[in-house]
């Protein structure tokens, strides 16, 4: 049976420059990076703290036109103001500050490759 996900795959073309903005700015961590394409792309695996899931800067080949589009990937913290700030305060853009919905709270922010993503609290 199925136990969960293993990882989630952000489509990137600069693999160096986001690895450092996902090490530096928002704090996850290097699970694996090694060649994977010989003269390629590597296979850089992220681990989020504390989460079971976690991500890789992989484009597939044929999927080039992801790459700075939005995501549907939803990434969570306790408190979306609060994050937000020091998300800024490392660098990262949002393309939409923080706001209260009726559902939840969320921003939306972005990589230095244009891809963005949500942020919100559970």
């Amino acid at each position: 049976m199925i136990r969960g996900i293993k990882f989630i795959s952000i489509p990137v073309k600069n693999q160096d420059a986001a690895l450092k903005f996902y090490t530096g700015a928002l704090g996850f961590k290097v699970a694996t990076d090694q060649e994977f394409i010989p003269g390629g792309q590597r296979w850089i695996e992220l681990a989020i703290p504390g989460a079971d899931t976690g991500l890789s800067l992989f484009t597939p080949q044929g999927h080039e036109e992801r790459i700075g589009t939005f995501q549907p990937i939803s990434f969570w913290c306790d408190d979306v103001f609060q994050t937000s700030e020091v998300m800024k305060q490392k660098g990262v853009k949002f393309f939409q500050d923080p706001k209260k919905e009726t559902w939840g709270t969320s921003a939306i922010f972005e990589d230095p490759e244009g891809n963005k993503f949500v942020l919100s609290s559970r």
